[in-house]
């Protein structure tokens, strides 16, 4: 019998944490090729291998996660594939010693396969052989294929890998990654893939990095539905946030040991982190699962975040305002706008019925997001022309600078001009690091604030260059803001740059207590504009430490999750009534709210502004 198979079958095995994010930290930026630090700075590698062997890391995964021919490549590094690999496991085996796990590992190849790219199924298998071997005879005691996104290039990697472990009786794990939606990319639930990938071969099935703990914990319980299974799962530390140019993962280390023990109880027996873990999250983990027996019980309610109840009745339509929306948000009365994500298809119609039943409940208008959490979506341009046009509401567009250079951007905002949509919300957006495609490459030319110089000059007859247009435009430029940043200076100091860029009007991030929203008020001396608070419900206890943990920027108190978890099943009820209490306060402070129901509970939004 197989060492580590025999110890993983009688108990928890601890696995180390992120290493990509850990360089970074030491300042080696994500540009460099970190697998050739085996070569060129093998103790930088060292030192982050000793970190997890400190707190009690019983797996550690070699510096090896895209040292494949096609990676390498990019670097001019492809004919150093076995000399990387040999000497990641090097470093791993003498930090580990011999009671210790070393773990090959092994990721995708960064390029499209045939038919849309050039690598063909012959070749990728060949490419994941090659690095295998090596990884084989630098001495690991298995393969660890990981943060594959697609069942068909996993299957393409676990062949090759298995045709090099099989002489020497090695085995090969693998993990994919999956979406908020707990599928991969093209839709794959978690029991299949674990069903597809153990008939294939796999010793062990699990999934890495994806989002955050919360998420994982759902497509666990899935893959646990296949008999016999052996299960890993090392998520990351929730999304991260940037912070000064700097990616910042905020999940605590209690929160991932309580997933950690989640896991656990259903039958997973490989743990560990992924994007954002450190040591201190590992060392918690060892603390509460470290060397305990796996087991396999129901752990109760699991949120799922495609949860959508039956679609809003129609409604009929009434007639919209005539005044502008500027003209409206200045004015006396309180403006209410609920934001509509679009959808992951071609088909809209619930989120028009959705549109319906918030205009019929009073609200004025709806915002459109872009792509969020970089996520493939619908154009959200497309998405606010079908609204408007079959529901007579006015609209904000989000626009992202993520995707677009400033010719793009300009072409966006000139349809959308043309198509009655005037009303934008500039933002910088998320990299697509965190979405569907993170070898996908991000543009950002503009930032939030150059995109709102760029309407500015647009709205006086000219575009950027100083080239004049043939008629001025006039768009409401609206941009985003966060009372509760984590630099709060850093925050006040960008929104003075976007109003002095030509701002109009301000959105702010979910903020659930009012003193965050005076405190940023107080320290703001700028030129005020008229600002929409953002709201966001809670569902359930799961959905509040989920926002609270795992998604950057946004922070629920903690006498907000008592209150959620202390309401149970009647969680949508508290959190509609925490909602309404807190735009009770809030409203005397702003000119809007800004209602961002979840997973499209539109009747959330209208129940909370019956307040107003």
């Amino acid at each position: 019998m197989n060492r580590f198979l025999d110890t993983i079958d009688r108990r928890v095995v601890i696995a180390d944490g992120a290493l990509g994010t850990q360089f970074y930290a030491q300042g080696i930026p994500f540009s460099r090729c970190y697998d050739s630090l085996n070569l060129t700075d093998p103790v930088a590698v060292e030192r982050i291998h000793r970190s997890y062997v400190a707190v009690g890391a019983e797996l550690i995964e070699t510096n090896t996660f895209g040292a494949n021919r096609a990676r390498l490549a990019q670097f001019g590094l492809s004919h150093r594939v076995q000399e990387i690999n040999r000497r990641g496991v090097e470093i791993a085996r003498w930090v580990a010693g011999a009671d210790r796990f070393v773990a090959g590992s092994m990721s995708s190849l960064g390029k499209p396969l045939e038919p849309i790219g050039k690598i063909s199924i012959p070749q990728a298998i060949e490419i994941f052989r090659e690095q295998a071997e090596a990884l084989i005879e630098g001495g690991v005691d298995l393969i660890l294929l990981e943060t594959f996104t697609t069942l068909q290039e996993a299957l393409l990697a676990l062949e090759g890998a298995k045709l090099a472990a099989a002489p020497k009786n090695i085995p090969v794990w693998v993990q994919m990654s999956f979406t908020d939606e707990g599928k991969t990319l093209v839709g794959d639930k978690p029991e299949e893939v674990a069903r597809r990938l153990t008939e294939a071969g796999a010793d062990g099935v699990g999934s890495n990095c994806s989002m955050g703990p919360q998420i994982l914990l759902e497509v666990m319980e899935r893959m646990a539905r296949v008999p016999g299974i052996r299960l890993s799962c090392l998520p990351n530390a929730g999304l991260p946030q940037v912070l000064e140019g700097r990616y910042v993962y905020l999940t605590s280390p209690a929160y991932m040991a309580e997933y950690a023990d989640r896991f656990r109880a259903l039958g997973v027996s490989l743990i560990g982190g992924c994007c954002g873990t450190t040591p201190e999250h590992i060392k918690e983990i060892v603390l509460t699962v470290g060397g305990k027996t796996i087991e396999r019980q129901s752990i109760g309610e699991i949120i799922h975040l495609t949860d959508i109840d039956r679609e809003p009745e129609h409604l009929v339509e009434t007639v919209s305002e005539q005044r502008t929306f500027m003209e409206q948000l200045r004015s006396d009365r309180f403006y209410v706008s609920v934001e509509i994500d679009p959808p992951r298809g071609v088909n809209s119609d619930k989120l028009v019925q959705g549109a319906r039943l918030c205009k019929a409940g009073g609200v004025d208008c709806i915002n459109v997001a872009d792509s969020p959490l970089a996520r493939a979506r619908m154009s959200p341009l497309a998405l606010s022309h079908i609204i408007r046009d079959n529901v007579g509401i006015e609209i904000i567009l989000h626009m992202s600078c993520r995707d677009r250079n400033v010719l793009a951007t300009q072409a966006e905002l000139m349809g959308a001009h043309a198509l009655q949509i005037r009303n934008i919300l500039a933002v910088t957006g998320d990299p697509p690091t965190l979405g569907d495609y993170p070898d996908a490459k991000g543009v950002f030319e503009l930032d939030s604030v150059s995109l709102t110089k760029l309407m500015t000059a647009l709205n006086h007859g000219m575009d950027l260059s100083g080239r004049k247009l043939d008629s001025p435009c006039d768009y409401a430029i609206g941009v985003a803001i966060n009372p509760t940043a984590p630099d709060l200076g850093a925050e006040l100091e960008k929104y003075v740059r976007k109003v002095e860029a030509g701002a109009m009007f301000a959105m702010t991030q979910p903020v659930y207590e009012l003193d965050a929203l005076e405190n940023f008020f107080a320290k703001y001396t700028g030129k005020k504009l008229p600002v929409m608070v953002g709201v966001l419900p809670l569902r359930n206890t799961k959905h509040a430490e989920f926002i609270h943990h795992e998604v950057p920027g946004m922070t629920v108190p903690q006498r907000i999750r008592d209150r959620m978890y202390q309401a149970g099943e009647a969680g949508p009820n508290m959190g509609v009534q925490i909602a309404q209490e807190f735009l009770r306060e809030a409203k005397t402070m702003c000119e809007g709210v800004y209602l961002m129901p979840p997973f499209n509970k539109f009747e959330m939004a209208v129940d909370i502004i019956q307040v107003l």
